[in-house]
């Protein structure tokens, strides 16, 4: 029953966490809107391999992240710099796309699978929410990680990053094919936009966290 419960809670959590729009899951969409689903589903088997690790380290080194400010510091200094970095990027390509139908196709000579592993290799984010998921997890004892119980809890986890990634992107481009001038015309607009608003909220927290308490005591 416990290792039924850490499928179930873990599944949950990386299901509901998984679905927000994020970079990886735009880059998705990209990949299965000029590729197809075939190579979207190794792309998420790259990024499911990375989620491996970083779920595991974070269950087991969850109390010591949180402790460990300097680490945490720099996770959130790299976000901001990391989403305006994705914001030209995409706003980038788009423009070169109306010039040369796609630039994707050609970055995918590389295989998606380590498109994937990269590019989540890069997402860093996933550190505190993972780390702030599982402390809470064990706190609240939801779930249990003694001996193989964790790698229940695990599997779990990833299944739902797996299927809640895929749900989010099969749902995105159907909707997008329903509404092709809104995908042709408003796309090169928004997702940039997109990573620029993400990069803006990301700034406030990191001002809020680290220089409002500064300021305030001067």
């Amino acid at each position: 029953m416990k290792g039924l419960k850490n499928i179930a809670i873990g599944f949950l959590v990386s299901f509901i966490g998984s679905i927000p729009l994020g970079y990886l899951n735009l880059i998705g969409l990209e990949i299965y809107s000029k590729s197809g689903l075939h190579p979207l589903i190794f792309f998420l088997f790259g990024v499911v391999f990375v989620e491996t690790f970083v779920i595991y380290f974070t269950l087991l080194f969850a109390k010591q992240l949180m402790k460990n400010k300097g680490i945490m510091k720099i996770i959130d200094f790299f976000a901001v710099v990391f989403m305006f970095v994705l914001a030209f990027v995409f706003y980038f390509n788009f423009k070169q796309e109306t010039k040369a139908n796609g630039n994707l196709k050609e970055y995918l000579m590389y295989s998606p699978f380590v498109i994937g592993v990269v590019l989540n290799c890069f997402n860093f984010l996933q550190v505190p929410f993972w780390t702030s998921w599982n402390l809470y997890l064990l706190n609240g004892k939801f779930i249990t990680i003694e001996r193989k119980l964790k790698y229940y809890y695990i599997a779990g986890t990833l299944i739902g990053v797996f299927l809640g990634m895929l749900s989010l992107i099969v749902i995105l481009q159907t909707v997008f094919q329903k509404t092709n001038s809104f995908s042709k015309y408003v796309m090169p607009v928004f997702i940039p936009l997109f990573f620029v608003v993400l990069g803006i909220v990301q700034v406030f927290k990191v001002y809020k966290k680290y220089f409002k308490s500064s300021a305030l005591e001067i």
